[in-house]
Formats: structure tokens, sequence, C-alpha cells
């Protein structure tokens, strides 16, 4: 199809090249500069959509990032196509395939159409109603109807190949939109050296003057204007400007993300070349400059291909040298659409007529129109439009002085242009938190009380006016210089332009003659809601406008508003019977227009969606076949597999030579922190529950901590170093969370206390060394220190070298058995391992990993924090009450253990469990009950914590938390498992070596 509908001499594509693509498999021609729709439109092709609820026609309705109708797939294939990218966004290239959506089994026939005849079965909030009876058919028939019909393109299937990049910035001034107040702000606060970001959504700064033929800066066109402003700014060292890059959500603190799109607009991008950069700047001062939206008129019709924005039909013209049509009626309400006609007039596009809906329309703009020979047709409004699949004709009517519509009358027309006013874009400062407030004389919400150090310039707060708009951009650009420590004159220009537009404008439908039972006006066409919806869910009870919203879903998904807000409240207000300003504002979500997964995610796919902590000992085990499992944010060694073994052969068989020899584990992940000071005992006290100021040089104890509420936060062994030094170990996962509450206390209830606390989680390679064969194999490696029972008893330590090697030697255990706990720089973690390794050969050393382990503590019933408790357990709970000081005057969570309710005796409590059949393993997580037959709902006494089949025992074991645990020793209980019922003795949570002995030898 050839470009029937190009204008010579216009716009700033490219007419010597030549691009061609395909849409919905046809094959087109455009040229380089365009737009997916833009060169559509150029081929004579309106009708790009199909909508979500009714599945009517629908084409491109604006020319920007505001477009709710023109949604369509990009690319091919299961990874590279995108869905729902606005056609107005879509930067053309050779070899583009687009395709539409939301149809079947053709975009020109589609069979969902028939839902627009059911329209008076499908009003707004039909669904709250419809779905609730009968209550079977959810499941079976409202379900998957519903998430079938869901949505509006076709998700990806396959992994998405490319990559996106991630970068922070920090800048003086960052300035969002580069129309001309953005320019002018820029220009101004990069004179003054401040450093400052530029970004703007569209591939070319330079905003609605792009479209403007007529206006003169300085003598210049717009255009020139933009191009020597542009050059200056590359000029700047200290100015950066990112095009294709939308400021999409305003955080705290002045913290603004961007998302650049870096290469979808090129046909054959470099392999290396991310796809997008998402960034994160943080600005001293911001400018908001993101213009304003023109907004649609509500009327019969209004969502036909070809009916379209004012503004766009401009845009299409002058910027990409497109008539949107070649008769065109246009309906307005303020003076800005007289621009448009007079731009079409002189292209040669026949303009019909102009309807004003004001009475007595008076200006340069409107005079400008008359004397051009077009038709004005004051107090006109516009009844409906007639048409498929496009546009061609439109009824208008004249508003009679007694506020009723009069007879209409048909007008032949390709295209239909409306212009209900302009609404300033405040959505990024509605995300800052900003206060908005009603604009009586614009009619509109602009912005008020800043929350941030920001502040807005030109069309997003109603400056319109071309020379206004440059002035006020500048004056923002000096002043957020200024307030970021930069002295700056404010940059001045001499406008020559036609008058702009008026304090004119409409909200709300459009007045109507008679009534239609089908009749659609639509407020909000993306999701499909009209003017009927909007009065029904006042009717119907909602008053709040945040109500009407949900409940009509009209301003809703990506839209945000852009184009319905103002329309709706101004229906809202009419059929309330109350000012627009008093009927409220809904909230303005980020992102500002839709942002890909790939660029959220970033490099955090794959192998890096979570950082891969690796331990010094980590390449050893992977030599050895280990299997991995992920703990916090650890690779730990779960197994390590011989032969065919699985995992439960190979845990029984590690288990076993830890109980028989020795086995090695590599516990390099527990948290470890360093307290400090003259005061870390006093400090230590005030944190655990456990005393600490008796505690002598070179011995350990239990740690245990609580939160203020008395249940139970983390555990580990602590061992005191020196007078003021203790060397306090956590949870692997619990590490960050206990520096943290350690560094909140200390700063904020204890800054008198003399303390530092370090993390020193990743300075120490821990090995643990147990079985009854662990001094047999350390003694010969440690340079001349006495490791025997009696001068490093249990819960001791000592400080030495081994092989040279500094060391800090703990007497520990979490198995139950001999153990030793060797903590050596991280640096030489390997080659000590591998000397222990080579060590114990003789005796049959066995590697064992964190599955074995934990089978191992079961057998003594010590306690893993996050598995036995779950952040309602007290020390009592878990079994640990003994650890709790009774002599301390206070430590963290000490009143709260003291209320009766932290120790009732029907508290859940540790105890063990033992099946009737020794083979069978409970399920984790399993509920526990008196009695089998007991009626359901079942009285549930508590819940299996862990679970597992003991090798050294020759059975099942398993922990659990029960109500009134200590007292049920001895008693059955029972737990229902898929379909059966086990039975269950309760046991002390010790199974091995209760005595200890062990431990001591």
């Amino acid at each position: 199809m050839s470009q029937a509908f190009r204008v010579p001499g216009h716009g700033r594509v490219d007419p010597a090249r030549t691009v061609s693509f395909t849409f919905d498999g046809r094959r087109f021609q455009g040229q380089a500069g365009d737009t997916l729709a833009s060169a559509l439109l150029a081929n004579g092709h309106h009708l790009m959509g199909r909508s979500f609820k009714y599945h009517r026609p629908r084409g491109a309705v604006s020319a920007g990032s505001d477009e709710p109708n023109a949604l369509v797939a990009v690319g091919s294939g299961p990874a590279l196509q995108t869905p729902n990218l606005r056609a107005t966004q879509v930067e053309l290239y050779e070899g583009l395939t687009a395709v539409s959506q939301n149809r079947f089994p053709s975009l020109k026939f589609d069979l969902g159409a028939v839902n627009t005849l059911a329209a008076p079965l499908l009003p707004a909030g039909f669904y709250y109603k419809t779905f609730m009876w009968p209550r079977s058919f959810w499941d079976r028939v409202y379900e998957p109807v519903i998430r079938r019909a869901a949505g509006l393109g076709v998700a990806p299937t396959a992994p998405d190949p490319d990559h996106y990049a991630f970068q922070y910035a920090h800048c003086d001034v960052l300035v969002a939109g580069a129309g001309p107040a953005g320019l002018a702000a820029a220009l101004a606060a990069g004179r003054a050296g401040a450093r400052v970001i530029l970004a703007e959504e569209t591939a070319e700064a330079g905003g609605s003057l792009l479209s403007d033929r007529t206006s003169r800066i300085d003598g210049r066109p717009a255009a020139l204007w933009v191009a020597d402003i542009l050059a200056e700014l590359a000029g700047l060292p200290n100015v950066r400007v990112l095009t294709r890059c939308t400021a999409f959500n305003y955080g705290p603190h002045n913290m603004v993300a961007l998302n650049q799109r870096l290469s979808d607009h090129l046909a054959d991008p470099a392999p290396d070349m991310p796809r997008e950069r998402l960034w994160q700047v943080r600005a001293q001062e911001v400018v908001l400059a993101a213009g304003a939206l023109e907004r649609p008129l509500v009327f019969e019709g209004n969502d036909r291909p070809g009916v379209m924005l004012a503004s766009a039909a401009r845009t299409y013209l002058n910027r990409y040298g497109v008539a949107c049509g070649r008769r065109a009626v246009i309906v307005t309400a303020d003076d800005s659409a007289y621009r448009v006609a007079l731009d079409l007039h002189a292209a040669g596009v026949t303009v019909a007529a102009i309807a004003d809906l004001r009475p007595a329309p008076d200006s340069a703009l409107v005079r400008a129109a008359q004397e051009a020979g077009l038709t004005v047709l004051p107090g006109t409004t516009v009844q409906r439009a007639h048409g498929g699949t496009r546009v061609h004709g439109v009824e208008l009517a004249r508003l009679l002085p007694d506020g009723s519509v009069g007879k209409g009358r048909h007008w032949r027309a390709d295209l239909v242009l409306m212009s209900g006013g302009y609404t300033p874009s405040v959505h990024l400062f509605s995300q800052s938190r900003g206060k908005l407030v009603f604009d009586a004389e614009l009619g509109v919400y602009v912005p008020g009380e800043p929350a941030e150090r920001t502040r807005s310039a030109g069309a997003c707060r109603g400056v319109y006016a071309l020379a206004c708009v440059l002035a006020d951009g500048a004056a923002a650009g000096v002043a957020a210089a200024g307030a970021a420590g930069f002295a700056a004159d404010a940059p001045a220009w001499t406008v020559d332009a036609a008058d702009e537009p008026g304090r004119g404008g409409y909200a709300g439908a459009l007045p109507r003659r008679g009534k239609g039972l089908l009749a659609m006006a639509f407020v909000d066409f993306q999701n499909d809601v009209t003017a009927k919806d909007v009065k029904l869910a006042v009717r119907e009870g909602f008053q709040s406008i945040e109500h009407i919203k949900r409940y009509t879903t009209t301003g809703m998904a990506t839209d945000q508003g852009k184009m319905s807000n103002v329309n709706a409240l101004g229906i809202a207000a009419d059929a309330l019977g109350r000012p627009v300003e008093k009927v409220g504002l809904t909230t303005f979500r980020p992102p500002f227009t839709p942002v890909t997964f790939g660029a959220f995610a970033s490099h955090a796919r794959g192998d890096l969606f979570d950082p891969d902590r690796r331990t010094p000992i980590d390449p050893w085990a992977r030599a050895q076949g280990a299997v991995f499992e992920d703990v916090g944010l650890w690779r730990r060694a779960r197994y390590f597999p011989r032969g065919s073994e699985d995992m439960e052969a190979a845990v029984r068989r590690e288990c076993l030579a830890v109980r028989g020899g020795v086995g090695i584990f590599d516990a390099s992940t527990l948290g470890k922190i360093e307290v400090v000071g003259p005061d870390a005992a006093t400090f230590m006290n005030r944190m655990y529950v456990n005393a600490w100021t008796k505690l002598g040089v070179g011995r350990c104890r239990y740690g245990l901590m609580c939160r203020e509420n008395g249940f139970v936060y983390d555990d580990g062994v602590v061992g005191r170093i020196a007078q003021d030094r203790f060397h306090v170990t956590t949870t692997t996962g619990g590490a960050p969370g206990v520096l943290a509450l350690m560094e909140d206390y200390l700063q904020t209830e204890w800054p008198e206390l003399d303390v530092w606390l370090t993390s020193t989680t990743e300075e120490w390679a821990v090995i643990a060394l147990q079985g009854p064969s662990a001094r047999a194999v350390l003694a010969p490696l440690v340079d001349g220190l006495d490791i025997s029972a009696e001068a490093l008893p249990h819960m001791s330590l000592a400080e030495g070298t081994i092989g040279g090697v500094p060391m800090r030697l703990f007497r520990v255990s979490f198995t139950g058995e001999l153990g030793f706990e060797i903590n050596v720089p991280a640096r030489h973690g390997r080659a000590v391992w591998q000397a222990i390794w080579d060590a114990g050969q003789g005796v049959g050393i066995t590697p064992y990993g964190t599955e074995t382990m934990h089978v191992l503590r079961a057998e003594k019933g010590y306690i893993i924090v996050g598995q036995e408790t779950d952040g309602t357990a007290t020390p009592d709970d878990a079994g640990c009450g003994w650890a709790v000081s009774k002599a301390k005057a206070d430590f963290v969570g000490k009143r709260s253990l003291a209320l009766p309710a932290m120790q009732a005796p029907d508290r859940k409590q540790l105890v063990g469990l033992l099946t009737e059949a020794a083979w069978e393993v409970l399920e984790e997580g399993a509920q526990l009950v008196a009695r089998p037959d007991e009626a359901i709902p079942m009285r549930v006494l508590g819940h299996v914590t862990s679970s597992y089949f003991s090798a050294t025992l020759g059975r099942s074991i398993a922990l659990a938390m029960v109500s009134g645990g200590r007292a049920r020793v001895g008693e059955t209980l029972y737990v229902p498992m898929e379909g059966r019922t086990i039975a269950v003795t309760v046991t002390k949570p010790v199974f091995y070596d209760v005595e200890g002995a062990r431990l001591n030898v």
C-alpha cells in the first residue's frame, strides 16, 4: 500500500529513507523517523486494535505515551515478542514485525464484537453481581472464563534473551521532560554549573515545539531554536541529556527512577548492547516539566478509528508529515484546536467545520480561522460519530439557550478531531506526595505544596502560552540551581507566536439529544468505561471518587487517568450535584508508563537472581561432587553422594561416619560479630537472656537473643576472647538482622556504652571437625597447643596457629560428639581444610553437609531458630528456659517474658515424637491432634517442626511444638497424613546420649 497520506514538505522524517515493516502479516512502508502509528496512518490504515471489554474497533487517538487504543505486540517468537506496546511510541525500523491484539479471528472481523450488543447486560460492576451465584460455578465456569478473557496481549513464554543495564546516578538538578519548559530549565541550571540530567521520553527533545510550524523564538523557527539549545547543552560537560528515557517513579528523598530504551528502535543492535537501562537518580533538586495532555470529549462513538485528539493530528502532520484524513470536522472547547485547523487547511486537508461548544468564541486564532474561510459553528456540540472500522461522518447539533440540544445535522468526514482542553500532567508530582490543588479558572488540578525538593514548570502546572512556558522553565532552572548552591541568571527569549490557547475547556459528558440503549460515550478508552458506567456507580451509592474508580475501573491499569481522569470527575460531580473540586481526585501510581520486567530485573536473573555467596571451601566441595542448597544468601553443600547414592543413602552414611569416626563440615556461613570495648560485657548482658559478666576469658556460652516481645530471635555460641572482646556467632540467615538489632539498641537506647560492633562473617573460614576421632586428627596439626580434654574442655576456646596460620579454636559441638570449630582467616580456609582432610585419611574422615548436620543436631534435641521457633516461641517454649538469667536486672525481652500469658502451661513447648513404625517418617509441618476420631474441625495441639530417619538409632525421630508438651511426655497423639492417621508417642526432645558423655571425652 502506498503512503497516500504523506504530505510533502512536512514532518521531521527522512523521505529519502524508506523503511519496510509488517502489521498483521501485511507489508507496509514508512519513512525513517516514523512511529508505527504514523507509518500506518500514512498508509491510510486507522484500525489498529480492539478494545478490552467490548472488542470495538479502535485506532490511534493520540500521538504519545497517553495512547489508550493502539496497543500492539512487536517482534516474533515465544521470547522476542513484546505485547501491549503503544504504536504511537514504537519507532519504525527495517523489518519491524507487529501484530494487533485482543481479536479473533482477525482485526477487521472480530467475533468478540458481539459484546457490544450485550452491553446493557455488562455494565460497571456486573462481575461483582454475576459471579456470586451459583456458588459451585466459580471454580468450574467463572474463573476459567475470566482467566481466558483477561489481558490484552500474550505474554512471552520463553526466557528473555535480551540483557538490561542498571545504573545509579547523582545530580544537582534533574529535569523530567525536554519540552520548551524542560529545555529552558536545563539550560539555566547547566549554565550555572550545576550537574544536570535532562530526561525525555521520546526520541527527540523539543516536545510540542517539534510540531509547531508557526512560532518563532528569537526570530528563528521553533525547531531551529530547539536544535541550538540542544547543541549548547551538548557542549556543557556538566549536562547529560537522555532521550527515549521516561521518568516513571518519583520516590522519597528525590530518588527518581528513569527507564531508558536503548535498542528497541534499532533493526540490528550490537549483541552486547543492553535493551534498556534503569536509572536510579538521586537529585538535590527536581524540575518537573512533564507538559499537559489534551482531553478527549465524551460523546457517542468517540472511540471510532479516525476520531482523534486535535493535538495528535497536528503532531502527525507537522512532526511526521502525515495527514490523518482528507476531510476533517473539529469539535473543540478551547482555542488550541484552531491552530490545528489552520495547519490542516494549509496542508490541503479539507476542514469541513469547526464546532465550538462555547457560545461566542473570540480570539485571534478564531478570527484567523474565519479569515481563512473555515466554517466556525459557535454553540455547537457533537452528538455522535458514525462509522465502523473507520469514521465516515459526524452529527453536530446546536446548543440551545435553555441548555437543551437542537436537531442534529450530519457532516461527512473521515477525520473527527476533538479538544476538551488540557490537563496538566501531575502524575510525578503526585507520586512525590505533593499536594494537588484545584484551579477553578482552568478547571483542573495543578501542583500545590511539594513534599520533596521539587518545582513544576510550564504546562504541567497550567502555564500554556509559549513565552510564559519558556520564562517559567528558566525560572525553575534558576531556582533549582540556586537551591543546589549555584548562582544563575535566567535566560530570556523573544517569542513570536500565534495567540495561545485560552482558558476554555470542557470536562464531563457532552449534552445529548434523546436516549439510546446501546449509545456508548467512552470516558476511559483503555478499560471500556462509558459515561453511563460512572453515572451508574453514583446511582448505586458510590460517592468517593476512589470507590467510583474501582467500581468502574476508570483510570486504572497503565492509563492511570491520563485521558479519563478529569472527564470522569466531571461526570461524577454532575451526578452527585457537587463541584468537581469537592469530589476529590484519585491517586496516581507509578509507573507513569509501563516498564518491562526485564528492566526491573536487570542482571538479577538466573544465577544472579540472588547474590551467590560462596565459602572458601566451596571449590573443594564442588570437586567432591557435593549437592548444594541455598541457605539465606549462601550456597551450602547439602550432602556428598558417592556413586549412585541418593540423598537418603548419603545422609545415613555421613551420619554414621560422624558418630563412629570423624566428619568434617564447612560452617563458614555462620554469622560472626565482634563485640569490643570496655562495656562489651554490659552490652552482651543487655542484649542476650544469658549472663556474661562472669564468663571467663577462653570460655564459651550458648547465647539466646529475644526481641522486646520476649520471643526467640536468634542464637549461637559466644566466646570471650578477652575481657573487652566477644566473638559472637549467629545463625547463617540471621547475621544481618542481629547486627542491625544490636546497632539499633547501641545507638538509640544505650549510646553511653563504649562498645564497637563489627561484622566478621566473611573474615573467618570455619571448619567443624566432629566425632570421636576429631582430637586425634587435629592434635598433630595445631602448633604446640594442648587440646586435651583437661586443657581445652567442652565450651572453651584457645587462640593459636595451625600450620602457621592464625586460628581461633572453639571446643563446641552441634552434633553431640567431641567437636572442634577451627576459625582461620578466610584466605587460608581452603589450605587448612585440605591439611585436615589429608590428616584424617587414616581414620576415614568424611565430609558431611547441611542435611546430615540437621539430623545429628535433632538426635541431640538442639533447636534451629526459624525451624523449631516461628516468631512466637519463648526460650522456655523452645526448651531453653535454663539459659534465661534470673539474676540480671534487665535484658531485651525480660518484661515481656514476665507476662502471665508467656508462662501459661498450655503454651506450645518443644518435645520429641516417636512413631510406632520405626521406618515411618512424619512430614514436617504436619499437625498433631489428641484423638483420631475427633470431628472436623479438629483441635490442633501443635505441629511437627523437624522430622528425619536416624541411621544411628535405626528409626525415625521428630521434634514438635505441642501445647503443654512437657506435661504430655508419654502420651499418644495423632498426626493426620494423606488420608490416614499416624500414632506418635510424645518423648523428651533428646534422643541420643542424654547424659552428654560423648561431648566431654
